[in-house]
């Protein structure tokens, strides 16, 4: 067999991959945003009814972040998210077959929304250990940019995409597109990736060496994971996931209700609505890739501080202010253009979170950040039944300033962020 002696870009490729599941991912949990209203219609649901719903994926997504995260540092994230996405595209497809006119219909939608979420747990902690195995420390920002930007695809192209096969098919066809889709992708996955770069087939020589020349916690199969008693004890790691709490409520406005509060509070068609909301993830998918080349360019330039640290903050409390003008202002197509800069402010601080944990996480990259992670889901699954509360008693620019408050918060968390301060001390070379 002849060596592999040319340059090849393997990670780059599984990266990329990393961004389609990203994006599938996202198409799956925000589709019954967009079926919602016919949902509504055909089971007799009320919005806070569906805020139910919508929290019972996210509280599935949140328990089980820290178990996905463990068991992709033990099992590798190949396995691991590739069984995640079969779990979780069996489960979009159940959504679409509960029965109209049974007298139990929320409670299924419940049970079966929150197993969604508790399979589709496993995708960022997976791809956060891969991130740690595979990827140097230099390219870590733009990596998880790419990765997250995936949000902002999937999250774009579900409101057409969904609303154009609602109205030709109905919206139970959606869901089973989306299945399909899914499985397919995670096939790929399961063909195209391996735990570490050494183990891959088509990873050259130079390859192997340019990404091993800056992984200072590479996680070996075997390596020892990093007791929780020591997680449990890092200011990083609560400074982290109290930002990412606070991150996650604001995001999910957008996820769970923009649709919907374009379409009943600013009063536009179903199909405008589809075009104006994706204006904030088409924000999100740019913002993802800028955000993380800013990272990688100010890390190396002064240091983890202001490339990880500072642009989170900048970037957060950037979204507070957006969000709390594009509240107050008249148009319906300004107001979707301004919330929209707030999504995308938001989404500049995204490749921070998961770059700092990879950073002082090492062999235990997927655990951590699934913790971090189950803060991000609490606060989603709470704004997704607070925020129909809020507005139905105080008004939806009162949902809306609650959430740039949140930013506030945020952003003060990245001041007690030292990303220099890994969990586990680098072990001198064996003699």
């Amino acid at each position: 067999m002849v060596a592999n002696t040319s340059k090849t870009r393997v990670r780059w490729f599984l990266v990329f991959w990393l961004f389609v599941l990203s994006a599938v991912s996202y198409l799956d949990r925000v589709n019954i945003s967009i079926a919602s209203g016919p949902i509504a219609d055909a089971y007799h649901l009320t919005d806070v009814q569906l805020g139910k719903v919508f929290s019972a994926m996210l509280a599935g997504y949140a328990l089980f972040q820290t178990v996905g995260g463990r068991l992709a540092d033990r099992f590798g994230p190949r396995r691991v998210l590739t069984a995640g996405v079969v779990w979780w595209g069996i489960f979009t497809a159940l959504t679409a077959l509960v029965p109209a006119h049974i007298a139990y219909a929320l409670l299924l939608f419940v049970a079966v929304r929150f197993l969604l979420g508790s399979g589709e747990a496993v995708i960022y902690p997976s791809a956060n250990q891969f991130i740690a195995r595979w990827i140097p420390v230099r390219e870590r920002g733009l990596a998880n940019g790419w990765i997250f930007a995936g949000v902002g695809a999937g999250a774009g192209l579900t409101p057409p995409f969904i609303t154009y096969l609602m109205l030709r098919y109905g919206w139970r066809s959606s869901f089973w597109v989306c299945a399909v889709i899914g499985l397919i992708a995670g096939a790929i996955w399961f063909l195209a990736a391996r735990d570490a770069p050494a183990e891959h087939p088509r990873v050259s020589p130079s390859e192997l060496s340019e990404i091993q020349s800056d992984l200072p916690l590479a996680p070996a199969k075997n390596a020892a994971l990093v007791p929780w008693s020591r997680v449990l004890r890092s200011r990083e790691v609560w400074a982290v996931t109290v930002s990412y709490f606070c991150y996650g409520y604001v995001a999910w406005i957008f996820f769970a209700w923009f649709y919907r509060y374009l379409a009943k509070v600013r009063g536009l068609d179903l199909k405008s609505s589809a075009v104006y909301s994706m204006l904030p993830p088409a924000a999100m998918l740019v913002c993802c890739l800028l955000g993380g080349t800013i990272n990688d360019r100010l890390t190396k330039w002064r240091g983890p501080r202001l490339g990880r640290c500072a642009v989170a903050a900048f970037a957060i409390i950037l979204a507070g202010i957006f969000i709390a003008l594009g509240a107050r202002v008249q148009s319906a197509r300004l107001a979707s253009a301004v919330l929209a800069g707030g999504a995308g402010a938001l989404y500049l601080s995204q490749s921070s979170f998961w770059s700092v944990t990879a950073d002082i996480a090492g062999a235990s990259a997927g655990a951590v950040s699934g913790f971090m992670n189950m803060g991000n889901q609490i606060g989603a699954a709470i704004t997704a039944s607070l925020t129909p509360w809020i507005a139905a008693r105080f008004g939806w620019t009162a949902s809306f300033l609650a959430a740039a408050a949140l930013c506030v918060i945020g952003s003060l968390g990245w001041l007690f962020v030292d990303p220099t301060k890994t969990l586990l001390p680098l072990q001198p070379p064996s003699s």
